[in-house]
């Protein structure tokens, strides 16, 4: 039974880093709001990175600056933030013996969050002060983190288990699952107290492939929504706006309004290097969208 409870842990804590070895790039275009539909500029199309190892996990951290997770030539993942209006990269981690992963603004605004491979293996968040601080663990107890969605200066977290789970601690004492057997895209719905995710338990095999169903929690009011299904064979997803849902088909990019069944082509993202859009990061501000994509 020890060997068997040690192998799991292991398996789990090594989780993201295995996720981590694709090859990855992003990829920028101009993209703005209009009239309750995204309008993408696909003759803005450019890369941001260009590199044969991993960069991936894009969030916009403020009006100017993006997030991400990139991988050096030695295999360590750091936290890297992009500024648009210099063009310039800069580490804001350069650790030998950690791995962070799943960069997020916290609700405060003055620290970047990351799930955090440690040494020992474990897999917890941690928060990077913007000015270059010291970091600090948040939840000793909560682990093994996968992904998060913050609200209310707490984060809902996805922890990886048999079978991984979400949960939100309301308190230290009030740790409440709000659902289990989820997908990694954890999101708050905009302008709302609704946590969003994926229920892989709530398949449905059609045709086209197979999809699930997008659910949500209102932390606030502890109430269920439905917000319909995913696009075929796709599981990373943003919100656009409140009602503006946004996924990746292939090198298609798809929106849905929550209240309509139907997913519409919004652009197809054509790249002779790169194909297969996974996750993606919008800044109405900025007008920018934040593509990964596979290289090929």
């Amino acid at each position: 039974m020890r060997f068997y409870i040690v192998t799991l842990y292991l398996i789990l804590s090594t989780w993201q880093i295995s996720l981590a070895q694709q090859q990855t790039d992003l990829v920028v275009v101009d993209a703005r709001l209009k009239k309750g539909s995204l309008q993408i500029d696909v003759e803005s199309l450019e890369l941001l990175t260009n590199r044969n190892m991993y960069d991936n996990q894009p969030f916009f951290i403020n009006e100017k600056q993006l997030a991400f997770s990139a991988a050096d030539d030695k295999g360590n993942h750091d936290i890297i933030i992009y500024t648009f209006s210099s063009k310039k990269f800069i580490n804001l981690t350069q650790t030998r013996d950690f791995n962070e992963f799943s960069p997020a603004t916290t609700d405060c605004g003055l620290y970047v969050s990351s799930v955090t491979v440690e040494p020992t293996g474990k897999q917890r968040l941690w928060l990077y002060p913007n000015n270059f601080g010291e970091p600090e663990l948040l939840y000793d107890n909560l682990e093994p983190v996968g992904y998060y969605a913050w609200y209310d200066n707490k984060a809902a977290l996805f922890i990886l288990g048999s079978p991984n789970k979400l949960i939100y601690p309301y308190s230290r004492d009030e740790i409440f699952t709000i659902a289990e057997n989820v997908g990694r895209s954890i999101h708050l719905r905009p302008n709302s107290s609704i946590i969003s995710y994926i229920d892989k338990s709530d398949l449905l095999d059609t045709p086209e492939g197979k999809t699930y169903a997008i659910k949500g929690f209102d932390i606030k009011n502890r109430i269920y929504h439905d917000f319909g299904r995913t696009s075929p064979d796709s599981e990373d997803m943003i919100w656009i706006s409140k009602d503006i849902l946004l996924m990746g088909s292939g090198s298609t990019l798809v929106s849905r309004n929550v209240s309509k069944n139907v997913w519409k082509p919004v652009a197809d993202i054509n790249l002779d290097t790169h194909g297969n859009i996974s996750r993606l990061a919008y800044s109405a501000k900025l007008k920018k969208l934040i593509l990964t994509m596979e290289r090929q």
